[in-house]
């Protein structure tokens, strides 16, 4: 018997869009294939490409700091650039160490908190070592003044050499009087002694006066003098009367005292 057809209509249409319904739920032969592709670029990417940091280095690595090269060295020091410290003034004594007015020296030099530089002669130096050793112990400079005091341009090569070796050891040498030339310079190098001679001579060996002498030392202060005294030779007390005269002036004045760098 024949069902009505107006009872099959919902039935049929039931069928069909249950039908529908399950085959869009089923993945399609084209939406499988177009997503491996998508999955094998990106696998691709991550072989190929190391991962980087924010700096930009590969972080299987440390990042390295760019090579920095040393500073360039400086040039040595010129020791002898005396013009360089501003207003210090360089005082020597020649001739000693003696006995009566070399220890006068160094009390006034202590007094004013200056620093000098004493040329000695070999033999003093054996009669007096300890004198030397006080200088030395006060903080100034020992330079060598030969063994005895010989005027070194009028003796042959083999004297001259005997008396710059037989003198103190120092890394300099004042020749008696001033004397030199060429050979003596040449032969006090080959005993890595540097020559010193002054730029004010205060004349104190003819014992002018206290006057002469302290203004011989205020006219020619300026900054790097090298200035010229004795503590040996003879009676240097107008010496000492005039450097504690002058010392106190020039301090007042803003100089300062350094020994040479012998």
């Amino acid at each position: 018997m024949t069902k009505p057809p107006g009872k099959l209509l919902p039935l049929v249409a039931a069928l069909l869009c249950g039908a529908v319904l399950a085959q869009a739920a089923s993945p399609s032969k084209h939406s499988t294939t177009s997503a491996k592709p998508a999955v094998q670029a990106s696998s691709h990417g991550l072989l190929s490409t190391s991962t980087t940091s924010k700096r930009g280095a590969p972080s299987s690595t440390k990042p390295t700091r760019p090579a920095v090269k040393p500073p360039a060295p400086k040039p040595p020091v010129d020791d002898w650039n005396l013009t360089g410290h501003g207003k210090v003034l360089y005082l020597t004594f020649d001739d000693g160490p003696q006995h009566e007015w070399t220890p006068k020296v160094l009390q006034v030099l202590r007094k004013h908190h200056a620093q000098a530089t004493f040329f000695v002669i070999g033999i003093q130096v054996a009669q007096f070592p300890e004198l030397v050793t006080a200088e030395r112990a006060a903080g100034h400079h020992v330079g060598n003044h030969t063994y005895d005091h010989k005027t070194l341009t009028r003796l042959p090569d083999a004297k001259v050499r005997q008396e710059i070796g037989q003198g103190i050891k120092s890394k300099c040498l004042r020749p008696p009087e001033g004397a030199t030339n060429e050979k003596i310079h040449a032969i006090a190098a080959s005993y890595h002694q540097h020559e010193v001679l002054w730029d004010v001579d205060t004349e104190d060996w003819e014992k002018p006066g206290i006057a002469h002498i302290e203004h011989a030392i205020m006219s020619g202060a300026r900054p790097g003098a090298i200035i010229l005294m004795h503590d040996g030779g003879g009676n240097r007390s107008q010496t000492v009367a005039a450097l504690d005269s002058a010392l106190t002036k020039l301090t007042k004045l803003g100089y300062t005292y350094r020994s040479l760098p012998c």
